[in-house]
């Protein structure tokens, strides 16, 4: 792909159901956080659906999804002017209670004929009955539950590893880089976070001295905090998201726990944790199967944002892209967008693309290690 094609203006943003045109958030900057604006298409030849969560709890992680959906679809109008494709958006706050509405409003309209996302494991397990029933392709590029191949959902695909690579990869850093003697686990509960700790908690073995959840909507998480100050563990690992990650490490540090803290690619968010965790945050080490992309790329993000590339915005860009060529390339229905994804095999910016039977990238082999450093997080290795 070329600079010059990705610095093309218009961003074409139909906003539906519960979406408005701003968003909050985003994984490496918090001064800008707008979308780009919208430009009309006068004549769309067809829709593509994002369902993700545009507000609520999460909304710093569906930032960077939409502006990496709404980047492809600059490049792909500015080429295509008199075929245009829409971009409609639907928010679901990652709630699984609210998936199964927002996804038969994407079915009901009938100019959608492929989706992104859904952004979160639980929405995605809530949602993807509807749209398997409905024959419409889904490409997620954050939903990361190991179980969700296993269902049998025919249009389920997935553009970056699952829990089962990253809960393995990142029990391997803990043991080969850091080589601590003991290792706790907490997680959230949430269908993504208690599934990535299970995968490291199997993965560390004999190592795991020990184990607690919290709720997501506690403030004070002290019972775990105590049994891992009890515990004393060289290293904890928290599966669940950035909000509660950064008040879980601030608790942990206001009670003297000196562990090493590690988490998944859900608090992976620059604003959400590390500025909100302060220096709370410094040292801790996070896992995300996500890439940053391109130097073009980024480039091109930057002048759209005004920020680097956040979480998971080059693989929403890379999903939208998929869609966007197999419409190019003539499919007029559902029917062929389903087909053309299942026959897909072209290079995007994070890796080569193309699915297996049950819907997972044939590359997403790869989970990246990064580090709160100064109160910024950084890339620091590639776990394989």
């Amino acid at each position: 792909m070329k600079k010059s094609n990705l610095l093309r203006a218009g961003a074409v943003l139909v906003s539906l159901s519960f979406v408005v045109t701003a968003c909050g958030g985003s994984d490496d900057a918090a001064s800008d956080t707008t979308a780009p604006a919208a430009a009309t298409c006068e004549s769309p030849v067809a829709s593509i659906a994002l369902q993700f969560p545009e507000t609520g709890d999460a909304a710093n992680l569906g930032a960077p999804m939409l502006k990496g959906a709404t980047l492809a679809i600059n490049e792909f109008n500015a080429a295509n002017p008199d075929a245009c494709v829409t971009l409609k958006t639907f928010d679901t706050q990652g709630d699984p209670a609210k998936a199964p509405a927002v996804a038969q409003s994407v079915i009901d309209d009938a100019t959608i004929l492929g989706l992104i996302g859904p952004g979160f494991s639980g929405e995605s397990l809530a949602a993807l009955p509807l749209y398997d029933e409905a024959g419409l392709a889904t490409i997620t590029g954050s939903a990361t539950n190991a179980t969700i191949q296993d269902q049998g959902f025919k249009v389920f695909h997935r553009i970056l590893a699952n829990d089962a690579v990253q809960g393995p990869a990142v029990a391997k850093y803990i043991a080969e880089t850091l080589k601590p003697a003991s290792v706790g686990i907490i997680d959230d509960a949430s269908d993504y976070g208690k599934g990535l700790a299970d995968a490291v908690k199997a993965a560390a073995g004999d190592s795991v001295v020990a184990t607690d959840s919290i709720d997501p909507k506690a403030a004070d998480f002290s019972a775990a905090v105590s049994k891992m100050k009890d515990a004393n563990p060289e290293v904890i690992f928290f599966g669940g998201y950035y909000g509660e990650a950064a008040k879980l490490s601030t608790q942990l540090r206001d009670a003297g726990v000196e562990s090493t803290l590690v988490f998944g690619d859900g608090v992976k968010d620059q604003a959400g944790y590390a500025d909100a965790a302060g220096p709370a945050a410094e040292g801790a080490l996070i896992a995300c199967p996500c890439k940053d992309g391109s130097a073009d790329f980024t480039a091109a993000w930057q002048a759209a944002n005004n920020e680097v590339p956040g979480t998971y915005g080059a693989e929403y860009y890379d999903a939208a892209n998929v869609l966007l060529n197999i419409i190019k390339a003539g499919a007029k229905d559902r029917a062929a967008v389903l087909a053309a994804v299942k026959a897909y095999d072209a290079p995007g910016i994070t890796k080569q693309i193309k699915f297996t039977a049950n819907g997972e990238a044939t590359e997403a082999s790869t989970i990246y290690m990064y580090k709160v450093t100064d109160g910024k997080i950084t890339y620091v290795a590639d776990i394989k």
